[in-house]
């Protein structure tokens, strides 16, 4: 049973959230071998002033 979690800076839409969790559920499907009822995806979004990459927080850039 595949588990996927996907980690992103908040703001994008419900349905690009929709659209993103059906193409990563179908590339597993494809690629494990699995029905699409065995792929569990996790999103999970943090607030840009939560996040930091080289030493700066994505709200700052």
């Amino acid at each position: 049973m595949p588990i996927v979690q996907i980690d992103l800076i908040e703001g994008r839409s419900l349905d690009q959230k929709r659209e993103m969790v059906k193409k990563v559920t179908e590339a597993i499907v494809d690629t494990a071998k699995c029905p699409p009822e065995a792929v569990t995806i996790v999103v999970r979004e943090a607030p840009a002033q939560h996040i930091g990459k080289a030493g700066v927080l994505a709200s700052d850039r």
